[in-house]
């Protein structure tokens, strides 16, 4: 029988970032240096600071479509790009920030949960593979532990971001595969290529590198079901979605995928100083 654990997972060991606030649909954030004031639809309830606090950050973003938008900045205080570092007893990583016209800024700080796991369960000369890896941290995580590290995404311009990112973090020796994770993921399958640790943060939707279209809804078991074959045994999976799919719904679709594996879902989080939680995603971790 699998054993199942529901709860909730927020980074605690940031000093580069914070989250000063949350309210309105919006979060109040410091990113080293600057303070961001970004849209979160997620955010249904009121702001505890004030207003003064909130027309102090140095640059706010305005939606102009459901993706897309500009940024408004303060006092021409804001650089073309910064650097932020990420500090804890297992890790000293560095990240590359600029602002971009889909609100993000090359970093999602509640991932930090996910790097401490992966820091704490690899060891030098393990496996591990990142799928759908955005600008890297958790393939940085993996590298400054010693682990072999292949990171995938279908972007070049990621990974190229993700090899500054290394450079920044005084690593090196990451494989880089820019490919439809799937695609990949099947042909290693097929090689016969398994993997100590696997984490993988499939889009709720995108374009792939000759341009075909990416839905989860559809390609979600199928997912799953190859990632599943490439886990060593007494490895680890790592899942998680922004994409509004529920941990219960993500635990449900491992459970009938890996019968037998051990399962903990929950939801990944940011937390304000005055103590409110910030809902940011869905997360499994699967040992089989």
């Amino acid at each position: 029988m699998s054993q199942d654990l529901t709860k909730r997972w927020w980074p605690e060991q940031w000093n580069g970032y914070e989250l000063l606030d949350a309210g309105d649909g919006a979060r109040l954030e410091r990113w080293g240096d600057y303070v961001l004031d970004r849209p979160d639809p997620a955010v249904i309830w009121p702001a505890a600071t004030g207003v003064e606090e909130w027309n102090a950050a140095d640059a706010r973003f305005e939606a102009t479509a459901k993706t897309k938008g500009f940024w408004h900045t303060n006092r021409g205080r804001m650089p073309e790009s910064w650097d932020l570092a990420y500090n804890s007893d297992r890790l000293h990583l560095r990240f590359k920030l600029e602002l971009t016209s889909f609100k993000h800024v090359g970093l999602f700080p509640e991932q930090a949960v996910n790097w401490e796991y992966i820091a704490e369960h690899l060891r030098p000369g393990d496996t591990f593979l990142n799928l759908f890896a955005y600008t890297g941290g958790a393939s940085l995580a993996a590298r400054a532990v010693g682990a072999d590290v292949t990171h995938v995404d279908s972007i070049r311009q990621v990974v190229d971001w993700t090899r500054e990112n290394m450079e920044r973090s005084g690593l090196d020796g990451i494989r880089w595969v820019v490919e439809d994770a799937l695609k990949f993921a099947e042909r290693e399958v097929r090689r016969g290529n398994r993997y100590t640790g696997i984490i993988l943060d499939p889009p709720t939707w995108g374009l792939g590198t000759k341009g075909s279209k990416w839905r989860l809804e559809d390609q979600i078991r199928p997912l799953c079901e190859t990632v599943a074959q490439l886990v060593q045994p007494g490895g680890f999976i790592i899942m998680n979605t922004y994409s509004g799919i529920s941990p219960t719904a993500l635990e449900q679709l491992w459970r009938a995928t890996m019968p037998e594996a051990t399962l903990e879902s929950g939801e990944l989080c940011l937390r304000t100083r005055h103590g409110d939680w910030v809902p940011t995603g869905s997360l499994v971790r699967i040992n089989p």
